[in-house]
């Protein structure tokens, strides 16, 4: 059946914000680790550390943010909060002289995205109509994992003119995120009646309140923390691309293959969702990154690594976009930021985990084996998903 899915603008000018933001973020994330690697000395176990850290840190400021939306009634504020402080600590990447730098930078970078993440989820779904959900995310989504592959772009161009110079490809990233910054100040218009889903009121984050969150949204989050414990973080695949003989200037282009599938993928995706069983569309998601670790795993040539990486995006284009939908849809409208703060929380950690197990068993045991234990962990979240459909 047709329906009208006509977004309303503060979507598309969120997924502007996510736009600019994340070109300038890939410019310097699709660079950083080897940045680590071969400029400060660092090893594929400082990486996973460093990355696990970051993400972690996202996750766990995310519940905050998320509560305290619902607690105030607003959301633009904290969603400008956490671009503006982002947008602060791009220049300490160029700056930095050490990993312990870099790890502030990443740190703070972080606690800016885990500001702003929550309270952007729950706005997108204050103002967007409940059968338009997956298509919101998904176009949100897209526009995100266009500047995900624009960066490296960039990046890679930056790098060939500058003879591999890293410092000045991290200066040039300063820019978007200042725009970025102005965007929101000037372009996102919140609800006129405040967060229109929430009111001030009671503090949320208590016992009573997360009883009242539904078990299918504990089982949303439950699974997602086991598909998250097989996907670690992308720097793996950077690292990967060097390891097969890759140039450092051409390595952006893993980011950029696998964020053009993304990007492309994300939206259909989303909108199919509204129309079709979300289930099974996760199972569609799982299949795509075991395919991708496996590939990862036995690549001989980088041209196999690109096409593991091109099964990577394809599996973040069926899954992330829908997951948020389904946290949407699970979660009462005046717990929406909490919803997406217990969330991302739980997925964060998850990430930590994988982040660091990932970076333990490459420096023992290898790439191959990286990969091979995540397809592991992609298999076991493909048979609890099938499990709980059976028992539904």
């Amino acid at each position: 059946m047709s329906r009208n899915t006509t977004l309303p603008r503060g979507v598309i000018a969120l997924g502007l914000v996510s736009f600019c933001m994340d070109l300038s973020s890939e410019m310097i994330h699709s660079l950083l680790p080897l940045f680590m690697v071969t400029v400060l000395g660092a090893n594929a176990f400082s990486v996973g550390v460093i990355e696990g850290i970051a993400e972690a840190t996202a996750s766990i400021i995310k519940i905050f943010s998320g509560v305290i939306s619902d607690w105030i009634g607003r959301r633009k504020f904290l969603v400008l909060l956490g671009y503006g402080l982002a947008a602060m600590t791009k220049p300490l990447f160029p700056l930095a002289g050490g990993i312990g730098a870099v790890l502030i930078a990443r740190f703070l970078d972080r606690v800016g995205k885990g500001i702003r993440g929550a309270p952007r989820d729950a706005l997108i779904a204050d103002i967007t109509p409940p059968e338009s959900r997956g298509a919101a995310y998904g176009l949100r989504q897209s526009m995100d994992t266009v500047g995900a592959f624009a960066g490296p772009l960039l990046a890679m161009g930056l790098m060939s003119i500058t003879h591999d110079n890293f410092r000045v490809v991290f200066w040039v990233a300063v820019l978007p995120a200042i725009f970025c910054v102005l965007l929101i100040v000037f372009g996102v218009k919140e609800p006129g009646t405040a967060s229109q889903a929430t009111s001030p009121g009671k503090f949320p984050i208590s016992k009573t309140n997360l009883q009242r969150l539904p078990d299918r949204f504990w089982w949303v989050v439950a699974f997602s923390a086991i598909l998250t414990l097989a996907r670690f973080s992308e720097a793996f695949l950077l690292l990967r691309a060097k390891d097969m003989g890759l140039s450092v200037a051409l390595v952006p282009s893993v980011l950029i293959l696998m964020n053009v599938v993304y990007a492309v993928s994300a939206y259909p995706f989303g909108k199919l969702s509204d129309n079709c069983n979300r289930r099974s569309l996760l199972v569609w998601g799982i299949g795509f990154l075991i395919v991708a670790d496996i590939l990862l795993a036995v690549a001989g040539s980088i041209w196999m690594v690109f096409v593991g990486v091109a099964a990577w995006g394809l599996h973040m284009g069926a899954t992330q976009g829908l997951l948020s939908a389904l946290v949407s849809d699970s979660a009462p409208s005046e717990m929406r930021g909490t919803a997406f703060g217990v969330f991302n929380l739980v997925g964060g950690l998850a990430l930590f985990g994988a982040s660091i197990m990932a970076g333990g068993i490459w420096t023992a045991a290898g790439p191959a084996m990286t990969f091979c234990v995540g397809a592991c962990f992609s298999c076991v979240a493909l048979a609890v998903l099938i499990r709980l459909g059976a028992e539904n």
